[in-house]
């Protein structure tokens, strides 16, 4: 059986949107799984370094107004969680940064950090925010 260019035509258009929640998807992490009991970076964190990844939690309030960057914490905060060395940088808490200034969202609201992992210290030249672990060219909501 021969296919016709109409069925060749329909299927040519249906497959990006077929394929797009696949591509889409970001692996979804829990911010603890991140790191291993004595605080160092877990072998899953390891794995997806450089992947894009999806992590839910709540959003610290901003170290200043009109940031680009803003910490992820597993539960609610009223103040940032702000570290002085890399020593004591918590296990559960990521730098979230992205492309544009963040829009405030209240610290008791969950959201969804999407964006690349990236692993090692880095520190913030602007604010002087010490990370070990952070999503980049992120978006959240």
């Amino acid at each position: 059986m021969r296919p016709d260019r109409r069925a060749f035509l329909t299927a040519a258009l249906a497959a990006p949107v077929l394929l797009r929640p696949a591509l889409a998807a970001d692996a979804r992490v829990r911010l603890r799984d991140l790191y291993d009991k004595d605080g160092s970076f877990s072998d899953l964190a390891g794995q997806l370094e450089g992947s894009r990844i999806s992590v839910t939690g709540f959003m610290a309030p901003p170290l200043k107004a009109e940031s680009r960057f803003f910490v992820l914490t597993k539960m609610p905060m009223a103040v940032c969680p702000f570290c002085e060395t890399e020593a004591e940088w918590p296990d559960d808490i990521l730098a979230v940064y992205t492309k544009r200034i963040v829009d405030v969202v209240p610290f008791n609201v969950n959201i969804d950090a999407r964006g690349v992992l990236e692993l090692g210290s880095y520190k913030d030249p602007e604010t002087g925010f010490l990370s070990m672990i952070r999503l980049g060219d992120a978006s959240y909501g």
